[in-house]
């Protein structure tokens, strides 16, 4: 999957009687490194600066740093002009512009400047009709002829070009401008003090079906989140409430969670200090988590094969508490009724045959390392004994791929780990060992309808975290969905290596 690097940048108020401050803070954060200016577009707010001027400034002023509307005010700017200034200001500025768009708001006062008063739905097909208007002005080629509803071009010659593609990225909060963005944005500019993290996991679903449905790779819609929030040398309740290490933390759980590539902080009272923060502390932190995180695990200590089925072997640490669990069909996998292969002579294998068949074992040893870490934390919960601070004190110990504020979060990627690994084994590991072996399949098809067990408890799991945000009490149903999950999964782990090991290992699978 394509990934975008990881841009940090700084959200500033074009206020007018705050010109030279903010010129000053622009400077500063070109010379941080810091890779984005982001600029909020009010024409009709008498007390800000024009937005497409100021950025002009801010181009003559810096030398790297990319400039972005964040977003603009689409009823107040034509598309077809916006389309030749956008391109006019990267060309100037040596292809550092990207555009950030918004359907409209506060529609008052942009009737009160003379603009259209559109509803929600016609704001959405004005915005759609001036993505069309700026692509066709972007692209060489003949004069352009559109009719739209709200936007045409009678034989507009396109030009001048950009010096480089201009992203469209689109301001959305609700369903159908995320829609919108999911099937025609190059970008998603969610803000924190609209779209809370929470908020956002469940915005991030709705563009990624958009985008899916339109034919598109999800990942490839850049993702920038406007943030604000309180540097403090202790945690506080909040979201970004804290001292930077925490929100490296929290900002880099976005990462992977919701896919954000980027973080444009809004600064506080004493923006110089926050930018110098955000940029000397929390951005190189976040990038070098994601960074380790993007590469090669760690190696783990070689293993013997197992000869026998895993749960006749002891695990090398605590082993998954398991409490009496009432299983209901959803979760029963049919143990007795499991086929089983032929069994081969291990003793043959060479030692990179060994080494292959142990890599199964070695991923499933850490998924059960993470099964036991989240049964800790929902422990930890159910008995009081952890508040927001704690927990999170208790969760930064634990080793799920980053480290988790929350015990929601904190199952959600596990859950999101494990529907990955398994969905690489249903479409590249699986069919390559019935190509080697057609005698395996009975042994497949069992695995892959165990798969669909897991990933409907994996569905429970979810819920049961989400009534958790809601209701406290709710903690007894995520133990019982934990519960079922870990009885499900030991047994399931055993079974696939039991009967797959020594197969990935004589055909030569790389798991």
């Amino acid at each position: 999957m394509d990934m975008h690097d990881l841009w940090f940048g700084a959200f500033l108020s074009p206020e007018a009687e705050g010109r030279e401050r903010l010129l000053r803070h622009v400077t500063l954060a070109d010379r941080l490194g810091l890779d984005l200016v982001g600029v909020q577009d009010h024409p009709y707010q008498a007390g800000f600066l024009d937005t497409w001027t100021l950025l002009s400034v801010i181009a003559a002023r810096t030398e790297r740093i990319r400039l972005v509307p964040d977003v603009v005010n689409l009823p107040l700017r034509p598309p077809a002009v916006l389309a030749r200034a956008a391109a006019s200001l990267d060309l100037l500025s040596g292809g550092r512009v990207e555009l950030g768009l918004g359907a409209g708001a506060f529609w008052d006062a942009i009737a009160a400047m003379g603009g259209r008063r559109l509803s929600p739905g016609e704001s959405i097909e004005a915005l759609a009709e001036a993505v069309t208007v700026l692509r066709a002005l972007w692209t060489p080629g003949e004069p352009v002829v559109f009719e739209g509803n709200h936007h045409r071009l009678d034989g507009a010659a396109p030009g001048p070009f950009p010096a480089h593609p201009i992203g469209i990225w689109i301001g959305a909060i609700k369903r159908r401008m995320l829609e919108l963005t999911g099937r025609m944005g190059d970008g998603w500019l969610p803000s924190s003090f609209y779209s809370p993290p929470d908020a956002v996991a469940r915005q991030t679903k709705v563009l990624d079906a958009a985008a899916e449905d339109a034919g598109r790779d999800p990942a490839g819609i850049r993702r920038i989140y406007n943030v604000g929030g309180t540097f403090s040398p202790l945690p506080g309740r909040g979201f970004l409430d804290g001292p930077a290490a925490l929100w490296a933390e929290q900002l880099t759980e976005l990462v992977f969670e919701v896919g954000m590539t980027g973080f444009v902080l809004a600064p506080g009272e004493d923006a110089e200090r926050d930018l110098r923060t955000f940029a000397e502390e929390v951005a190189p932190a976040v990038r070098e988590a994601v960074t380790k995180e993007r590469g090669e695990a760690e190696p783990i200590p070689e293993r013997p094969i197992p000869e026998r089925p895993i749960t006749e072997r002891p695990i090398p640490e605590r082993p998954i508490t398991e409490r009496p669990v009432t299983l209901t069909p959803l979760d029963d996998l049919d143990e007795a009724g499991r086929p089983h292969a032929p069994r081969q002579d291990p003793a043959a294998l060479t030692p990179e045959q060994v080494r292959l068949g142990r890599h199964l074992v070695q991923v499933h040893d850490g998924y059960r390392q993470e099964l036991r870490q989240v049964q800790d934390a929902v422990e930890q919960v159910a008995a009081g004994h952890a508040g927001t601070g704690a927990l999170r004190s208790a969760i930064n110990r634990l080793s799920v791929r980053q480290n988790h504020w929350t015990l929601g979060t904190f199952c959600a990627t596990f859950n999101r780990l494990l529907t990955v690994h398994h969905t690489i084994e249903d479409e590249s590991m699986f069919p390559a060992v019935l190509e080697r072996d057609s005698t395996l399949a009975p042994v497949v098809k069992k695995l892959e309808q165990e798969h669909e067990v897991i990933a409907e408890l994996l569905d429970r799991l979810d819920a049961a975290c989400v009534a958790l945000l809601a209701d406290p009490a709710a903690i007894e149903q995520v133990r019982a969905e934990v519960d079922r999950l870990v009885r499900v999964l030991s047994s399931h782990f055993a079974y696939e290596e039991e009967e797959l090991v020594e197969p990935i290992a004589r055909l030569g699978i790389r798991v």
